[in-house]
């Protein structure tokens, strides 16, 4: 396992709130090496001390149900050297001394992977060294098949490690047991059953700072083209022999490679976009996604996306596939509907309205539900739809923390490989390519409510 980890941007959000937090869990689980050095690089003005102090900070925001104690046996891990993490001399300085193996994780911005890669290439870095990348990988396609080839320069495949958190997160794995380890559900999973399959990531959430990021990205490449489309791949992948790595992102990838690409008409029929404008969520008065902070509104960026796609093979040939996430709306809800077909002959009272059986998997807080007819309590032959769940118990390590420890130990099986990050821009690409062409126009919806009307999940594509 490795025992050095060197974080790229360790003064950033994502270090303060994901990143040390999941590393505190860690250590205090007696999951990381001993010794173990996490090693902060960024271009704030600081000493060790000083990083410490931040984190201590950081901590006591982000991670105050952990121990007093723990969090700072895992400040006392930590150490810090500023650099320009774009300078191949200043990379190098910070990193000496270069005597075993390290874990370089990019907690960067998009803009800067690029160079900070080559910085990393310049470095005579010791071998069996990794990195890790946040996402988004890439812009669009080309950016992407770039962006591999740069890295493929100083990494092989197997050490570079392209960060989905989704795939940590305990219901999304929990796909995986409930499709191969009941036989029960298996059989079932195929268009033959199964009608439509919704997945779902909707927030009452708004840009929370986030503008110089969000603005340029916008909702379909923020969780369409990553998150979604890796629970997408799940869903609907073929069983794998092994759950080892090449075979389960082979069958990902063979997925992906099954998705059929939009014409620029089926995009008009089976996309939504929308933009939040004023409203209210809850008791806070939210203001309209142009008039945020940080937002150039000549840029049309959207804050809810919907897309419908299908998988041309034999396992799902005609089964909708919707994809849908956006942005201050009336509630969370973040779950994987799986919506079976309905009974071929229904011999119960002829005016009872009996719904079909659903699967819900539900992320945070992690729940699975099968909804099921029932004879109800009065008619005898009249149905009752109801529904049986099971709230899981918190995940240990979580999300984060899981990933981070395949990382450590290196195991790629819930990393993106390279031609997977490429396939995912060849499905969303015609969208965005004719989104720009205002073939879908963009449609407002007030902060705190369902989103825009076209966006309702069983109308997509019919209106």
């Amino acid at each position: 396992m490795m025992r050095r980890l060197v974080i790229f941007g360790a003064s950033g959000d994502l270090t303060s709130r994901y990143l040390l937090p999941s590393l505190v869990q860690l250590h205090e689980a007696g999951e990381l090496p001993d010794p173990f050095v996490i090693l902060g690089v960024s271009r704030d003005d600081w000493d060790t001390e000083a990083f410490r102090r931040h984190i201590r900070k950081q901590l006591e925001r982000h991670a105050s149900d952990i121990p007093l104690s723990a969090r700072e046996a895992s400040v006392s891990l930590l150490e810090y050297r500023r650099a320009d993490v774009t300078s191949p001399s200043e990379v190098t300085k910070a990193l000496e001394p270069l005597d075993e193996p390290l874990v370089a994780y990019l907690a960067l911005p998009p803009s800067v992977f690029a160079p900070t890669i080559e910085a990393l290439a310049a470095v005579d870095l010791p071998g069996g060294s990794r990195i890790v990348i946040e996402k988004p990988f890439g812009e669009n396609l080309a950016s992407a098949r770039a962006l591999n080839e740069l890295v493929h320069e100083t990494f092989p495949e197997k050490a570079v490690f392209r960060i989905d958190h989704f795939l940590g997160k305990q219901t999304v794995q929990n796909i995986l047991g409930l499709r191969f380890g009941n036989r029960v559900f298996e059989p079932l999973w195929n268009s033959q059953h199964i009608e439509r399959v919704e997945i779902t990531w909707d927030e009452t959430l708004t840009l929370e700072g986030r503008a110089s990021y969000y603005d340029a990205a916008g909702a379909l490449k923020d969780m369409i083209q990553n998150h979604l489309l890796q629970l997408l791949c799940l869903v609907g992948m073929e069983p794998p022999c092994t759950l080892a790595e090449h075979d389960f992102r082979n069958r990902k990838v063979d997925l992906l490679r099954a998705v059929r690409r939009l014409s620029p008409a089926e995009v008009e029929c089976w996309t939504v976009r929308g933009r939040y404008g004023a409203g209210r969520i809850g008791d806070r008065q939210v203001p309209a996604y142009v008039d945020e902070e940080g937002v150039d509104p000549e840029r049309g960026t959207e804050t809810f996306a919907q897309v419908t796609l299908f998988i041309d093979n034999w396992r799902w040939a005609g089964v909708p596939f919707l994809l849908r996430s956006g942005k201050a709306l009336e509630g969370d809800r973040r779950e994987i509907g799986i919506y079976f077909k309905p009974a071929p002959c229904q011999p119960f009272a002829p005016d009872g309205d009996p719904r079909s059986n659903q699967l819900r998997l539900e992320v945070d807080p992690d729940r699975v539900v099968l909804g099921v007819n029932i004879n109800g309590p009065g008619d005898p032959y009249a149905l009752e739809h109801v529904e049986l769940d099971r709230v899981l118990a918190p995940q240990e390590p979580p999300a984060y923390g899981r990933l981070l420890l395949d990382v450590l130990r290196g195991d790629c099986t819930l990393s993106i490989r390279d031609d997977e990050a490429e396939e995912s821009w060849l499905i969303i690409e015609p969208i965005l390519d004719a989104w720009k062409e205002g073939r879908v126009p963009l449609l407002e919806y007030p902060a705190g409510s369902a989103g825009p009307s076209s966006g309702d999940p069983t109308r997509a594509g019919q209106e």
